[in-house]
């Protein structure tokens, strides 16, 4: 028997779980080159449009299947982890054996893709507001435990590169089992709004946290009875060292379907005046103005939870914010200058998916450059 054939031999383990899920053209393709003899391939991965570099989840999976099947491979990374990658750019070069690599390319595109996406928009949303430190809060809305470890990995990637511009980025996420991506030992956050109903009262479920977990930071949902700046008061008064010692913090995550406690269109549009007027001057779509001075937590639902804080001398309580702080939201908050200290989302996540679809090209056979027409772009050059 050949050392292709051998290789082309199903292990009950590995190669029937990827022959599974991968497209079966590759599989009928593998046994093919199996029987009329093996290639060294070198694949060009890309992305067709502009993304950040997320690569490392796609290639340790790769380095796990070709260790297992005795295989050595080449690597070249040609656009770095955290680097800005153009449309149609290759982000890494794979070379080996066809009949080990051609049934891997489904499963390989699927995780690179969607983590490049999402790194892009966590550099986005970081840099929009660089001031502010970031929160990963991606689980809940994520599809089974492998998609949640892909788009905490792609946070934190964008996180870097942010960082390496002056922002703070992402300081961490909300569940253990991702947390070493941001550094740190586990899941950060205090309460859901479940506990807020089960106690009855924001200022008793806070006081039951802190009985509970009393050398931890304090973290308060204030909009559970619609009552935002109220019980935001409330909870400074009771908790007046902690606020002083900055260690007390106000979550604004006021439903989309009413204002901030206080606020209405012509009181957001005040606020806005008086702290960012240039921020609603110029023309805005309707999602923008929304965002400014609409229901939820808007730009002026901020601002006034500032004001009140600061007028009631509680100038060291933090705010933090949450509620689909996406790109396009972090970009308006930037335009209002909004006084967030952390930003609590998962808004990273594509929300176009059709966007997130990686490409394969194999452009070279036994090194003999080849590639189909209209793709010679990712041809390397040539020494």
């Amino acid at each position: 028997m050949t050392r292709a054939a051998r290789r082309a031999l199903p292990r009950p383990d590995l190669d029937a779980g990827i022959a599974a899920q991968t497209d079966a053209y590759f599989n009928r393709t593998r046994a093919i080159v199996a029987r009329f003899g093996d290639a060294r391939v070198t694949y060009a991965l890309f992305m067709r449009r502009p993304v950040v570099s997320a690569p490392m989840l796609m290639l340790r999976w790769l380095d796990e299947v070709m260790e297992a099947r005795g295989e050595r491979i080449e690597v070249e990374l040609a656009r770095p982890e955290g680097s800005w990658v153009g449309a149609g750019e290759p982000i890494v070069y794979i070379t080996g054996s066809f009949v080990a690599l051609v049934d891997l390319e489904t499963i390989l595109l699927q995780k690179l893709g969607p983590a490049c996406v999402a790194a892009h928009n966590a550099y986005q949303m970081c840099a929009a507001l660089p001031k502010a430190a970031f929160l990963a809060m991606e689980a809940r809305h994520c599809a089974g435990a492998e998609m949640e470890e892909m788009m905490a990995y792609a946070a934190a990637v964008g996180s870097r590169a942010a960082r390496a511009e002056g922002a703070r980025g992402f300081i961490g996420n909300a569940t253990d089992a991702t947390a070493h991506y941001f550094g740190a030992p586990h899941g950060y956050g205090t309460m859901p709004h479940a506990l807020i109903g089960y106690a009855g009262g924001t200022v008793r479920a806070a006081e039951m946290f802190h009985e509970t977990f009393p050398d931890s930071d304090l973290t308060v949902l204030t909009d559970y009875f619609g009552r935002e700046v109220t019980d935001a008061l409330a909870v400074c008064r009771r908790f007046s060292e902690l606020a002083d010692a900055g260690r007390l913090s106000i979550r604004l995550d006021t439903h989309g379907g009413r204002f901030l406690e206080g606020l209405d269109p012509q009181e957001s549009y005040a606020v806005m005046e008086r702290h960012a007027p240039g921020a609603i001057r110029r023309y805005r779509s309707h999602n923008e103005l929304r965002y400014l001075i609409g229901t939820g937590v808007s730009a002026a639902a901020i601002w006034r939870l500032r004001e009140v804080l600061d007028d009631a001398g509680f100038v060291r309580v933090k705010i933090v914010a949450s509620s689909g702080f996406g790109v396009e939201k972090c970009s308006v908050m930037a335009d209002a200058h909004v006084p967030v200290d952390i930003v609590g989302t998962g808004s990273f996540i594509p929300e176009t998916w059709s966007e997130t679809y990686a490409t394969a090209d194999v452009v070279a056979y036994d090194g003999e450059p080849r590639v189909k027409i209209g793709r010679e772009f990712l041809l390397r050059e040539r020494g």
